[in-house]
C-alpha cells in the first residue's frame, strides 16, 4: 500500500486527534489507505474494512447512494442497525476538482461544522497527496508499453523502473466510443494504460485498455473494467517472473478476441478456460479462414451450424444434443444428414468429425458465422 512516506497514516493520526473521533481514508475504489482509532467506536462496516482492507460491494452501493462521489462539500451519513453502519461523516478529498477518495469519521453527535473546519488542512493535504499518486500511477502505467512489448530491451528498461512482484496477470479490455473509466480508481498496485497497441492486429488501428495486476485479482478487475466500458474483456495466464508479462498480455488480447466472437465465453474470458480456441488463436488469420471454410456450406445456416456444433460437442451423443436443441432425434439425424451432403464429410468418421468441428469453431472467431 503506498503512502508516500506514510504522510497519508500522519495525517489521519492528526485529523482523528484533533476531533477526537476514529478516522478512516479510502480511495476512490473504497481501498483502505489509513486509519486512526481514537474512541471504543467501532461498527461491522469500519471492522470489515480494516480486516479486508476494501469495503464490500454493498457497503459501496449504500454510501455511494448519498451522493458522496458528487457532493460539493461534507456527507452526513445515518446509522443503519441493518447494515452496522453507525452515524459517520464523509469528507469527500478533491484536488483540482477531482474526487480522489474519502475520509470517514465516526461521529458520535459531537463532530460539528466548525470543529470539522478545523481540520481543513489536512483533508486538504490528504487530497494533493492522493493526486499526486494518482499522477505517479498514470506515468508508471505509461510504461506497460514496453512491459509488454516483444522487444527484450525495451522490457528490461520498463522493469527497472517499476520494481514489479509476481505472482501478476494481464487484462485486456476493449474500451468504448461513448465511455470512460477512471482507471486511476483501480487498486493501487495496478498498472493500467487505456491506449496499448493490439500486438496481434496492429493494422486494427484502435487502442485497447491494457491492466497488469496481482493474479489473485485479475478477474475481479476484468470484471470490473468490462461492466465500466460495457464491452470484452480478456485475462491472459498468470505469471510469476514479472519480465513474462508480455507473453500474458498476448493470451489476454487473444482472450479478449475470442470473448467478442463466442457468445457463451462472453463479456470476460480467460485465457485458461479457453479450451480448442485456444489453438485456434495462435493460427495467422488466413489460416484461420482457411480451416473456416471446411465447414462448407454450413456457415450460411445458422441452425444447422448450430446444430452440428453441438453435436460434435458432446461427442455424438444424440440423445443429449436432441434434448440440449429441444429438437425430436429424427429431426437432429435429418439435420446431420443434410450436413454431410453439404460438407461431403462422414460425421461417423472420427477425422472427418475433427476437420468439420474445427472448422465451425474457426468460423466463430472470422465472423463467418451469421
Amino acid at each position: 500500500m503506498y503512502d508516500n512516506g506514510g504522510v497519508l497514516q500522519e495525517t489521519v493520526d492528526e485529523i482523528a486527534a484533533r476531533l477526537g473521533a476514529s478516522a478512516t481514508l479510502e480511495d476512490r475504489s473504497f481501498q483502505l489507505l489509513a486509519y486512526a482509532a481514537q474512541s471504543g467506536d467501532i461498527d461491522t462496516v469500519r471492522q470489515e474494512s480494516i480486516l479486508r482492507r476494501r469495503a464490500s460491494d454493498e457497503v459501496r452501493a449504500y454510501f455511494e447512494g448519498y451522493g458522496i462521489a458528487t457532493a460539493p462539500g461534507r456527507v452526513r451519513i445515518p446509522a443503519d442497525a441493518e447494515l452496522g453502519v453507525l452515524a459517520r461523516v464523509c469528507v469527500p478529498l478533491r484536488h483540482q476538482g477531482v474526487t480522489y477518495g474519502y475520509l470517514w469519521l465516526l461521529d458520535d453527535g459531537t463532530l460539528g461544522e466548525e470543529l470539522l473546519d478545523s481540520v481543513a488542512g489536512p483533508v486538504a493535504r490528504a487530497a494533493t497527496v492522493l493526486a499526486q499518486e494518482a499522477r505517479r500511477r498514470q506515468d508508471l502505467g505509461g510504461h506497460l508499453r514496453e512491459l509488454f512489448s516483444a522487444d527484450a530491451e525495451e522490457r528490461s528498461w520498463a522493469l527497472s523502473r517499476l520494481g514489479l512482484r509476481g505472482p501478476v496477470a494481464a487484462v485486456a479490455v476493449l474500451p468504448s466510443a461513448d465511455r470512460v473509466a477512471a482507471l486511476w480508481t483501480l487498486p493501487r498496485d495496478v498498472l493500467a494504460d487505456p491506449g496499448l497497441p493490439d500486438p496481434g492486429l496492429p493494422e486494427r488501428g484502435g487502442p485497447l485498455v491494457g491492466l497488469l495486476a496481482p493474479a489473485a485479482q485479475a478477474r475481479e478487475l476484468a470484471g470490473r473494467l468490462q461492466a465500466m466500458y460495457g464491452t470484452a474483456a480478456g485475462i491472459g495466464d498468470a505469471r510469476t517472473e514479472p519480465g513474462q508479462a508480455w507473453r500474458s498480455w498476448r493470451e489476454a488480447v487473444h482472450a479478449l478476441r475470442i470473448a467478442g466472437r463466442v457468445p457463451e465465453l462472453a463479456p470476460v474470458a480467460a485465457w485458461s478456460g479457453l479450451g480448442v480456441y485456444r489453438t485456434l488463436a495462435r493460427l495467422a488469420p488466413e489460416d484461420l479462414r482457411e480451416l473456416a471454410a471446411e465447414s462448407g456450406g454450413l456457415s450460411a445456416d445458422p441452425e444447422l451450424a448450430r446444430t452440428v456444433e453441438s453435436y460434435l460437442d458432446r461427442a455424438g451423443h444424440v440423445q443429449e444434443t436432441a434434448a440440449a436443441l429441444g429438437v425430436h432425434r429424427q429431426t437432429l439425424y435429418y439435420r446431420l444428414g443434410k450436413a454431410e451432403r453439404l460438407t461431403g464429410r462422414d460425421l461417423a468418421d472420427g477425422e472427418d468429425r475433427l476437420v468439420v468441428h474445427l472448422a465451425l469453431k474457426a468460423a466463430r472467431l472470422t465472423g463467418s458465422t451469421p
